[in-house]
């Protein structure tokens, strides 16, 4: 959507297609980061963007066995807001969609799922699509894939992946928020153990993670038990955890880490978790994304206004976006194998290392988390020109 915006916005016709009728789901990664912000302003929007509702997080914190540490300031950012803003990503989709029908080369297809590539002499030259119309071949000078990390797009053009492996999957739900509960933004670890939870105003949205394949395991353990589990994280929440009726008011993402070796082919290319699926360690994913979306903007609009995009062309999209995907998946990696996994097969109360307690005792290096949270190990910035 964003890509579709950008180039719309420089004067390139775009189609973006959408297979569900609206945007209107459960989305998990709600948060917009500091650099997606400062790409609402170059473009003009930032004002009329913050005016939707949202909440706003100045620094992000974790309880860790007894300790409570924050770890991440972005108030030091050097950008125009200085927090990550937590909007539900339907009204960030509609929003984008809405300033991209300002431009008449923009046009948004809902209830149109992708189903095929159409490939011609060794080049993608469009999709096969079904509708409730029935079917529809669309034509592209260049197709796009931006379907998430069980992408149809890459899968159809048996593009080679790298999968670095996972060692948890989360469980996400949601509990009702009150008043007098805690308003920061934080994760809650002990041994075995681990809670995140997103303050959504009137409500949590709650990850709570567990080990790979596991979800079985804690079924049969029951829902008064994984009840308990959370109320012995979060005991605020004990008189509210009921809320969790039944199994079906508990989500399972399968959390995968992988990359495509190359992300394009003739006449496609794939960005965001399509090319690249993020661990949700830092809630980065959608930066990712909305950083390749620049990034293909501003390397393919004069190309496309041109009529002519070569392999040269795509390359240059992956090189430019290929290091800060590769050292975002590192960081996470590691994470996971140097943390999350010693938590989850934790037995006794854990203590925080020495690291975390560093970075909360001394401010300044707050800025660091904050900085690869918020801005990310490429940021970029909006090249393209504007179209009337």
């Amino acid at each position: 959507m964003m890509l579709g915006l950008l180039l719309a916005r420089a004067g390139v016709p775009v189609l973006v297609l959408e297979k569900h009728a609206d945007f209107l789901r459960d989305f998990r990664g709600d948060t917009i980061h500091p650099s997606t912000l400062e790409i609402m302003h170059e473009l003009g929007l930032l004002a009329e963007f913050l005016r939707r509702p949202h909440q706003e997080a100045r620094s992000l914190g974790a309880q860790i066995g007894e300790d409570f540490l924050e770890v991440a300031d972005f108030t030091h950012l050097p950008t125009h807001c200085r927090f990550l803003a937590l909007m539900p990503q339907w009204d960030f989709l509609d929003f984008v969609a809405e300033q991209g029908r300002r431009y008449p080369s923009f046009r948004l297809m809902t209830r149109a799922e992708v189903t095929g590539l159409v490939e011609e002499r060794g080049r993608i030259s469009g999709v096969r699509v079904e509708t409730p119309q029935g079917h529809l071949t669309v034509r592209a000078d260049l197709v796009v894939g931006a379907d998430g990390r069980h992408s149809t797009v890459r899968r159809q053009a048996g593009l080679a992946i790298d999968d670095l492996g996972a060692p948890m999957d989360v469980l996400w739900m949601r509990l009702s928020r009150r008043p007098d509960d805690p308003a920061q933004t934080l994760g809650r670890i002990d041994a075995g153990r681990v809670l995140v939870m997103l303050n959504r105003e009137d409500y949590w949205q709650c990850a709570y993670v567990i080990a790979k394949g596991g979800y079985a395991e804690v079924q049969q353990r029951g829902l008064p038990a994984f009840r308990d589990e959370i109320a012995r994280l979060a005991p605020y929440l004990r008189d509210r955890t009921d809320e969790l009726r039944d199994w079906d008011d508990v989500k399972l993402l399968s959390v995968a880490v992988d990359r495509l070796r190359i992300w394009h082919r003739p006449g496609l290319l794939c960005i965001g978790d399509a090319a690249h699926a993020m661990s949700p360690i830092g809630g980065v994913g959608i930066n990712l994304a909305i950083q390749d979306a620049v990034a293909a903007a501003n390397i393919l609009a004069q190309p496309l206004l041109r009529g002519v995009v070569s392999p040269d062309d795509l390359s240059a999209v992956q090189r430019r976006r290929q290091f800060p995907t590769k050292a975002t998946q590192a960081l996470q990696v590691l994470v996971q194998n140097r943390v999350i996994r010693r938590v989850l097969g934790a037995r006794r109360t854990i203590r925080a290392p020495l690291l975390l307690r560093l970075l909360s005792r001394w401010g300044y290096f707050r800025r660091f988390p904050a900085r690869i949270v918020g801005l990310g190990f490429r940021p970029e910035h909006v090249k393209t020109p504007a179209r009337a």
